[in-house]
This record gives structure tokens, C-alpha cells and sequence, in this order.
């Protein structure tokens, strides 16, 4: 059986939840022994090193872009090039060439499997021709797909409610960095011995100017924010509003794994502003980390965490939990994030869970 992944940037993972996704699929493909031939298509314009092979999987490039204007072209280029190396089963993750799927289905006998991603089009970020775009792509992918993944319960819901069809539901793993040895190299950057660690993209709607409010209030809680500060005008203004707060360290992207285990791991607590985007990957990635978390009060954050985290929704509220906090009134329930975690967010369960869907067999380790 010969299986396509298309809609990300590639192999190894290099951007984000997708591709993150993709990288432990072809390490379980490649482990477990699943009975497919799996082929991963990968931007050329973000490889130096554009590598064969990965884990197993066959990378093939495609000239493009994944992301921005040329997304379209991208995902209906790895379509075509798809059909044409005689794919049984394509995984199409994301839904922005998802125009293209009714001709696949209309002219191939390709079995098309879609993750329709976190209902992109309700970003705020995202407005006239290019939100109503999106809204078109989701319906199209949900109704010419022949199965449907969310990583959410509430994307199901909202997938089911919107255009009848029923959804599998897989979030994403967030262990992958649990066996990772420590790093020493954020040693000399002046943290304190104990914070409240957030991270994420430095966007409105993951509510980072909240959290900034809240914490310079607090200064019995020190923040290490880590994220994309330079990345927008909207960080740089958040970044130079906030850099002379003491107990505020606004870092830069950190991507090494060890130095993320460090950060993790001399954190007290964990902040999580997202209020869009299904299942967060750098929330499930927190709860194997972190007893206690304070969430944004929405949907998505509650179904991941079944409501065992903390949560807020304005300035007022997460002063008041972060007062909580430095009186010592605010416990977290001991073991219960972990056994979510373990429970539902292993990248052996979610592999496995995919590729049952996909139709190769493969056992949890």
C-alpha cells in the first residue's frame, strides 16, 4: 500500500504541530514495521539538506512554499504528483488546497483521509476573500473527504454540527522531548530558580498581552515568556512596553530540545493563552511536564485538559489565580495532569491511531 502526507513544510520537522505530527509518524511507520510504502512531500524552499529519506519515509519536494500565498499550489502540486506515483491513500493535513480533493475524488480511486485542523477561519487574523476561502476549504475537505480527523472534541462537535459528518478524534502527542537530557546552556541568562513559563507565537489571539498585564501586577510570580517577539510589530511593541518589568523575561525562540526540558522543568507553573486552534501542541506538551496550568477559558483548552487545569479569561481572573498562587492557596491535584497526559497524548498512541485509520497495522510501545 503506498501512503502520501501532504500540507506540511516536511521532514524532519521544522515549523510547527504538523510537521511535528508527521515526524513521529514516519518514526512509528519506521519502528513498527507498518505494511505501507510511505512517502512524505516536503518544501524544497525550506531544506538546505534535503534528505531521501527520512526514518523510512520517502521525501519528495516540491518547489513551493507550504505556507503564505503559495500554500494553494503547494498542496495541489503534492495532489497531482501523488496521483500520478499511484497512491492508495493520501493524508492531507490542513484544509488549504482542500478545491482539490472533489477532482481526486471524482477522478482517482485514492482513498483521501483530511485533518481539518483548528477551524482556521475563525482566526481572527484572517478576514474578507481569504476567511470566507477557508470557511469553503473546511466544508469542502469535510464533505469529499472519505474519513475526517479532528484533534479536538469541539471540532467534532463543530464539523458534525456544521456539515453532518462524523469525525475521528486524535489530538497530539506532546512527549516527545521527555527523554531528552537537560540543558546547562540557560544557565547564564539570569532566570530565576523558580517562574511561570509560557510559549507560544506572539499573536493576539493567544492573549499574550493579557498575561503580561496580569504578571506585571504580580511581582511575587515571575514570567519567562518565550516566543517570537521580532516576528511582528505587534511583539515588538508588547516586548518594549514590558522589557523594564524586573520579574518579566520576554526570550527569544528557543529551539533546542534540551534547553526546552530545562525550561519546563524549572517552571513552577505553566500559562497557556491560546483561545483558537483545536488542541494546542505546546499545552499537551506542558501537561507532561507540569501539575499545574493555568488555562484561557475556552472550549478547546478545557476538553484538552478535562478541566483539571486553573482557567481565566480576563486580566481580573488570572490576577486573582496568581494571587492564589504566591499565598500558596493554589494546589494543583496531584498526578491527575500526568495520567492525562500519559493516557491520551503519547505519540505511540497517537501514531497508532492514524495509521489504523490509514489501514496499517502497528501495535502501541
Amino acid at each position: 500500500m503506498k501512503v502520501a502526507i501532504i500540507g506540511t513544510v516536511g521532514l524532519p520537522a521544522c515549523y510547527g504541530g504538523f510537521e511535528t505530527l508527521v515526524e513521529n509518524l514516519a518514526r512509528y511507520h519506521n519502528a513498527h514495521g507498518t505494511c505501507c510504502e510511505l512517502t512524505v512531500y516536503c518544501s524544497s524552499k525550506a531544506y538546505q539538506d534535503r534528505q531521501e529519506r527520512f526514518h523510512g519515509a520517502l521525501c519528495r519536494y516540491v518547489p513551493l512554499n507550504a505556507n503564505g500565498a503559495q500554500s494553494l499550489l503547494y498542496d495541489l502540486w503534492s495532489m497531482m504528483s501523488a496521483w500520478r506515483k499511484g497512491t492508495d491513500v493520501l493524508l492531507v493535513l490542513g484544509v488549504s488546497g482542500a478545491v482539490g480533493i472533489p477532482v481526486l475524488r471524482l477522478l482517482t480511486s485514492m482513498r483521501i483521509i483530511t485533518n481539518v485542523d483548528g477551524i482556521e477561519w475563525k482566526r481572527a487574523k484572517w478576514q474578507g476573500l481569504s476567511r470566507w476561502f477557508l470557511r469553503l476549504s473546511e466544508r469542502i475537505a469535510s464533505k469529499w473527504s472519505h474519513d475526517v480527523i479532528a484533534d479536538n472534541i469541539e471540532i467534532a462537535r463543530h464539523i458534525k454540527s456544521c456539515y453532518g459528518v462524523a469525525c475521528h478524534v486524535i489530538p497530539y502527542g506532546g512527549d516527545q522531548f521527555l527523554d531528552i537530557m537537560p540543558s546547562e546552556v540557560l544557565a547564564g541568562r539570569g532566570l530565576p530558580p523558580a517562574y511561570a513559563l509560557a510559549i507560544c507565537r506572539i499573536e493576539p489571539e493567544n492573549n499574550v498581552a493579557m498575561i503580561l498585564e496580569a504578571f506585571a501586577r504580580m511581582d511575587a510570580v515571575p514570567l519567562v515568556f518565550v516566543g517570537n517577539w521580532s516576528a511582528s510589530t505587534y511583539g515588538q511593541n508588547l516586548r518594549r512596553s514590558y522589557s523594564a518589568v524586573p520579574h518579566l523575561y520576554l526570550l527569544d525562540p528557543v529551539y533546542d530540545a534540551g534547553e526546552l526540558r530545562t525550561l519546563h522543568d524549572n517552571a513552577a507553573l505553566y500559562l497557556h493563552g491560546h483561545s483558537a486552534g483545536g488542541t494546542n501542541p505546546s499545552l499537551v506538551e506542558a501537561m507532561h511536564c507540569h501539575a499545574l496550568i493555568l488555562a484561557f477559558d475556552c472550549g478547546f483548552n478545557r476538553a484538552t485538559t478535562e478541566e483539571v487545569a486553573e482557567y481565566f479569561e480576563n486580566v481580573g481572573q488570572l490576577v486573582l489565580l496568581l494571587q492564589r498562587v504566591a499565598n500558596g492557596g493554589l494546589n494543583p491535584k496531584p498526578g491527575m495532569m500526568k495520567e492525562i497526559a500519559e493516557r491520551r497524548y503519547r505519540w505511540s498512541v497517537v501514531a497508532c491511531e492514524y495509521f489504523d485509520i490509514i489501514g496499517c497495522t502497528g501495535s502501541v510501545a
